[in-house]
């Protein structure tokens, strides 16, 4: 069962939702660019600078989150984001090195 905030457990993450996802260039350039990251960063979702609207990308930012892809914690009016790299790794190994070799 997701936490209180719409994270699923490592159990739960699902690669047909994860790849689903993935499936929206927008959503495929958030991961992308958090791979670029140091490990643990967290961006703000406004600093990715999305050509959608505020609306939008905050739905953007709940299909990662719900996916699993993004952990998400909240900071005064906004949210950060950040890639859930050990995550992923362990429950599809290799999946983060496939999207940072095609980006």
């Amino acid at each position: 069962m997701p936490d209180e905030d719409g994270h699923p457990s490592l159990e739960e993450l699902d690669l047909r939702t994860v790849l689903s996802a993935l499936s929206d260039p927008l959503r495929y350039g958030v991961v992308a660019a958090l791979l670029r990251e140091p490990e643990d960063a967290a961006r703000t979702c406004a600093s990715f600078n999305l050509p959608v609207s505020k609306s939008t990308t905050t739905h953007h930012f709940k299909i990662l989150r719900e996916a699993g892809l993004v952990r998400q914690v909240d900071r005064g009016n906004s949210r950060a984001a950040t890639l859930r790299r050990a995550d992923l790794d362990k429950r599809f190994p290799g999946l983060l090195d496939l999207i940072s070799a095609n980006s």
